[in-house]
């Protein structure tokens, strides 16, 4: 799937949102290794995640193949800030209407609309590829990460209370959350 867009952010500067190509395998392995450093609210720490610059270009290439799912980079001054995804759920007939959704931002960038602009984004993608239900599941502690994802229409709909075992705080509990895309259409079995 491919997108391409520019927003303006707090400070004024412009930020591009853009799917990632094979090229940014690089930049896309140091984000996420950054990103997953500076915040015990991901899923996984730096070193868990195996990938090589080479596998994240294959990663970003299928993606940008993908009709149905998306990994969006954000791009500020020529630098790779963040990035954002959504991914299906499961192909089988009962669950192929939902996707799930995840997002990292550099935090020498909190703060400037990113983590917003890259929500929204994957959102506006979701419901192209004709996904219903927007999933995502974030630490209870995360206040501000939560008060985004309600501000762009995600409810709670559990919690996990040892969703996560943090290596050092011990246990996270979890909000379920999700964003119902359904427009009341008749649902067409072959999304």
């Amino acid at each position: 799937m491919e997108y391409n867009s520019t927003v303006t952010l707090k400070d004024g500067r412009s930020c591009i949102l853009r799917n990632g190509t094979s090229s940014d395998g690089h930049a896309l392995l140091d984000v996420f290794n950054l990103t997953h450093a500076q915040t015990d609210y991901l899923l996984t720490y730096p070193g868990e995640h195996s990938y090589t610059a080479e596998q994240e270009a294959d990663f970003l290439q299928e993606k940008t193949d993908s009709i149905d799912e998306i990994e969006l980079l954000a791009e500020l001054d020529g630098k790779i800030v963040g990035c954002a995804g959504i991914n299906c759920v499961g192909r089988k007939e009962k669950i192929r209407h939902r996707a799930e959704f995840g997002i990292s931002v550099d935090k020498a960038y909190w703060g400037l609309g990113i983590g917003r602009a890259l929500t929204e984004a994957c959102i506006e993608c979701a419901k192209k590829a004709g996904y219903i239900q927007l999933e995502l599941e974030v630490v209870a502690e995360n206040r501000s990460a939560i008060g985004l994802y309600e501000s762009a229409g995600f409810v709670e709909y559990g919690r996990n209370p040892k969703g996560f075992l943090s290596r050092f705080t011990g246990w996270q509990e979890v909000v379920l959350m999700r964003l119902d895309m359904d427009n009341g259409e008749e649902l067409d079995n072959g999304i």
